[in-house]
């Protein structure tokens, strides 16, 4: 029989757990070391002074540095930029002794090759068990794309407002070339014709668009005149240029047969033949001759697709002169116009408008100004004579605000008011 001293033999598998454990402490303590040095960021810690004491190989490679250079012989400001280093002296180290941490700052360093390098750094105090500082432990990040992509968004912010200055400047120079143009479509001034007061008006919905809307009045004869109002279809230099054809036709029409129907007659041939094809183009129109007689004017006219005109009687009251069944002009090669007759006395007056005005959006639930609505608004009017009416309208136009998106035109002729026999007595008295 053998015989055996000492303990017991341990287990073949107790023996292999405990290997295993060690090879893994060892793999653990050679990775954490080799993580600190070759960690994609810089590691150092300091002293209370900032005297290096411990710094990790990817510091020192982008210092382009050795370990005996920089341990025990440079403080932590030496690796900064003269800017970095002030700052560094003024702001970061007072701050991080008072709060004892502070992360994220954006400082510079120098690296081997002389250059500026962008890093984030951040900082602890690491302190005893009474309270005392230690040491202070750093990470330094590379920031040098964080710094490109900032610079990039920097440029292209530049960029972005430099495009938006110009676009400023060019939308001012275009606004004040479309006003040009638009102003260059409509008459400069209104003659001024003896016994008969006019007025006009033009509201602009966008100062970035031309607007289709265009009125005239011209002579034709001795104490006869033509007038029109008009609305083209679109927007833009393709409707100001259908509106510039239109109100010469217009013109040219009455020269040859100033008869209303005859007139809408040929600008319906002009459109329709000009825009038969590819850009069909077509307007709305009232056209119309005044003849003045003594005291009072009569009014021969004729409209296409367009709305009615008003009268705003001397007696208070105000009516619209139709012309129904009056047909779009430009769209058929052969159109249907209604025609009217009117007389104006003195202290009428009678108003074109376009419908930008009636087909306004008013109040909380954006209703339709409308037709009925305009003939009470110009009866609740003193009849004043046309500049009054074309007065008041602007301000209600104005106080539409946003609910007129369409342009506006307004042309209004009327016989002045003879003189009250009561106030001429009273002044011959005096």
């Amino acid at each position: 029989m053998t015989c055996h001293t000492g303990p017991p033999p341990e287990p073949d598998g107790q023996q292999d757990a405990d290997a295993t454990d060690a090879a893994f402490t060892s793999l653990l303590e050679d990775s954490a070391e080799e993580l600190y040095e070759q960690a994609p960021c810089g590691y150092l810690s300091t002293l209370m002074d900032g005297t290096i004491a411990k710094i990790n190989s990817t510091l020192l490679d982008w210092l382009g540095l050795s370990r005996s250079q920089a341990v025990g012989r440079m403080r932590f400001s030496d690796l900064l930029t003269v800017g970095g280093k002030l700052y560094h002296e003024t702001h970061f180290a007072p701050m991080l002794q008072m709060q004892g941490e502070i992360s994220g700052v954006a400082l510079e360093i120098k690296t081997a090759d002389k250059q500026r390098m962008p890093v984030l750094v951040t900082s602890k105090v690491k302190t005893s068990d009474t309270g005392e500082p230690l040491l202070i432990r750093t990470t330094v990040f590379d920031a040098r794309d964080r710094r490109a992509y900032e610079t990039e968004l920097l440029r292209r912010r530049q960029t972005a407002e430099a495009a938006q200055r110009q676009a400023e400047v060019d939308r001012a120079r275009l606004q004040e070339a479309l006003a040009v143009l638009q102003q260059n479509l409509l008459p400069a001034v209104l003659p001024v014709i003896p016994g008969l007061e006019a007025g006009s008006y033009y509201h602009t919905a966008s100062p970035d668009l031309l607007g289709g809307d265009f009125y005239d009045l011209f002579q034709l004869g001795a104490d006869r005149w033509a007038f029109c109002l008009g609305d083209v279809c679109g927007k833009g230099p393709q409707a100001a240029a259908v509106t510039s054809l239109t109100r010469y036709t217009l013109r040219a029409a009455a020269l040859h047969d100033p008869d209303p129907v005859a007139v809408l007659t040929t600008l319906n041939t002009v459109l329709h033949e000009r825009y038969t094809s590819g850009d069909p183009r077509y307007c709305t129109a009232i056209y119309g001759l005044l003849q003045l007689e003594g005291d009072h004017a009569d009014v021969h006219l004729a409209a296409g697709g367009h709305p009615s005109a008003l009268i705003q009687r001397a007696d208070g009251t105000a009516e619209f002169l139709p012309t129904p069944e009056g047909m779009l002009i430009g769209v058929l090669p052969t159109a249907h116009f209604t025609s009217a007759r009117t007389r104006l006395m003195p202290g009428d007056t009678l108003l074109l408008y376009s419908d930008g005005l009636t087909e306004a959006r008013i109040g909380p639930r954006r209703e339709l100004y409308g037709d009925e609505a305009l003939r009470a608004f110009a009866a609740a009017r003193p009849a004043a004579g046309p500049q009054a009416l074309i007065t008041a309208l602007s301000a209600l136009l104005a106080s539409f605000d946003d609910g007129l998106d369409d342009d506006t035109a307004l042309l209004a002729l009327g016989v002045p008011s003879r003189p009250d026999p009561a106030s001429e007595y009273l002044t011959c008295a005096r």
